[in-house]
Parts: structure tokens; sequence; C-alpha cells
């Protein structure tokens, strides 16, 4: 059962491999990497010590593979696109410095006291000048600026339209934490994660679209609330030894529907 429901939410990524060129072979081989680094994992969380008869066993993989595939690189680091651009924007819409009356971001003076664009940039990074993050984010259509020189937010969040790594750096954690939120409930994690949807079918194109709308909105203005609420605690969190990390993550999506004859 385990296996037909991943082949099933598998479906979608594949065919991002197949419109990508990615080949079975060179993926299966991934996969295969995959499966022993894992492996490895559960037996060091189970307490077993982490040996290539066990790793076999767990993986049906030969050990003589086994070496090769532990040796495969991996590569998760963020990009600088990602890493820059995604906290200045959270900044921006979360600290009340940088928002009006409402709530929404304010016009910034390009340089100047606080609360200015060159305040906000250095307040994430001291490494990278406030006019070549300001370009990056023109280049991004993520600002815009005034012949008064006043720099206007024109994004609710760093979504990357231009940077195919960045865009790639989100699609695999935001699915990869799902995924794992979502494997540890069936799992039976305890308590178990947040993961519900609203799911609605045999709407006319209208109400989907009526539907649609409401749901953006209200899944903006919940990441908004979080994110002034995350940057708060963020801010006078004093981390004493090991740390964690929090993901709340939001989606809506809308297709035909198959009819059978």
């Amino acid at each position: 059962m385990a296996l037909r429901a991943a082949a099933r939410a598998a479906r979608p990524l594949i065919r991002l491999l197949v419109r990508s060129g990615v080949t079975f072979p060179v993926f299966a081989d991934v996969l295969r990497t995959i499966f022993v680094q894992v492996a490895g994992e559960v037996l060091d969380a189970d307490g077993q010590e982490r040996t290539d008869s066990r790793i076999s066993i767990l993986t049906g993989i030969h050990r003589k593979e086994l070496r090769r595939q532990r040796l495969e690189p991996t590569d998760d680091a963020e990009p600088e696109v990602v890493t820059l651009n995604s906290r200045l924007i959270a900044r921006w819409l979360g600290e009340p410095a940088y928002l009006d009356a409402f709530g929404a971001p304010l016009r910034l003076p390009r340089s100047g006291l606080h609360p200015s664009f060159e305040t906000l940039a250095a307040s994430v990074t001291k490494d990278v000048h406030p006019r070549s993050i300001l370009d990056d984010l023109l280049a991004h259509a993520i600002v815009s600026i005034d012949p008064n020189d006043f720099v206007t937010l024109l994004a609710r969040a760093f979504v990357p339209t231009k940077s195919e790594e960045a865009k790639l750096f989100y699609f695999a954690r935001n699915l990869h934490d799902h995924a794992a939120a979502a494997s540890a409930n069936v799992l039976e994690a305890a308590p178990p994660f947040i993961d519900r949807a609203v799911h609605y079918d045999g709407l006319s194109r209208a109400a989907a679209a009526t539907l649609e709308e409401a749901a953006r909105m209200a899944a903006e203005q919940t990441v908004l609330t979080v994110n002034r609420q995350a940057l708060a605690i963020a801010d006078a969190d004093v981390p004493d030894g090991l740390t964690r990390r929090v993901i709340m993550g939001v989606y809506v999506y809308v297709e035909d529907e198959v009819v059978d004859d």
C-alpha cells in the first residue's frame, strides 16, 4: 500500500523530470544513493549499528554497490539569491518599522536614516552593498524604483521568476518538508503534524475560479501573519545549544477533471 501511495505521489515529480530531460537510468541511480543514505539514517534512529549487511537487507542493494553510493556527493546548499532576497522580503513584510498603519509594506527611500532600503539591506547582510541587492531585486521584478528614489515592494513573497536555481531550491525544500510531515503522520508521529486540505471537485469553471481566488487570498494572509509573528520570535530568540527549524507551507492547485465515458 505504501508503494502504491508513493507511486501516485511521484507522478508530478516524474512529469517534471521527463520534461527536464532527466532519463530513468539517471534518476534510478540517484534513488539508489538516497536509499543507501536513508537506510543508514533509519539504523541510526533505531540505535542499530550501520553495517553493509544491514543496509543491504533494508534496501535490496548489493553490498558491492554500497561504497560507491555512499560516496555520491549531495548539494543542499541554499543559493545566494534565495538567502538574501527571501530574508530581505520577509523582514520588509514582517518588521513593524517597515509597515504602514494597515500592515502594508512602506515605500522606502533608497538611502538615508531608518527606515530606508539601505538600512533594510544592511539588517540582512553587511557583506553585499545595498545597491547590488537593489539591482538584483529590480532584475527579478520584485521591486520598482520611482523618479524620487523611493523603492516599492511589488511581491508579497520571494517567488523567483528568472533564477531556475532558486525555483528548484524552493521546489525541493517545500516538497521535501510536506512529504516529511505527511510521512511522519503515516508512521504515527506524536503529536501529528498539521496536514490539512480543502478539496472540492465537480465544480464549474466559474465556481472553481471563485474558490481559487478565495484560497489564494486566505493563503497569502495566513503566510503574512505567521511571518510577522515568526520574525518577532526569531529576533528575540537566544539559541542555547541544539537548534530546530519550523516551516509552514500553503499551496493551491487547480486542474481539469478527467471525465470517464
